[in-house]
């Protein structure tokens, strides 16, 4: 399985550096598309995406995560952001449905 990384270019290079195949994402719509094309290959197992990006679409990820447990996508601190709390308790319910 591939490890994809979408997000700025700042933050696609620096994995690139480590070897991780990258797509660039201006926008969060951008991300989304991007993440719906690559959930449909099946040798894509882990998608990092770019937190700043991630923020703004969190719950269609959530969704996302709820229908299809692969690929995983996890949200990675982009260059310069802040450390944000995640209330993962909120997180779960919304993913079960409670």
């Amino acid at each position: 399985m591939r490890l994809v990384a979408i997000g700025s270019r700042v933050f696609v290079t620096s994995l690139r550096l480590a070897g991780v195949q990258g797509i660039i994402a201006d926008s969060p719509s951008q991300a989304l598309s991007q993440i719906n094309n690559i959930s449909s290959s099946e040798n894509v197992g882990l998608v990092l995406l770019s937190d700043d990006i991630g923020k703004e679409i969190r719950y269609q990820l959530t969704e996302m995560r709820a229908k299809r447990p692969i690929p995983l996508i996890f949200e990675l601190p982009s260059p310069g952001s802040r450390k944000e709390n995640v209330d993962y308790r909120s997180l779960l319910k919304q993913i079960l449905g409670v």
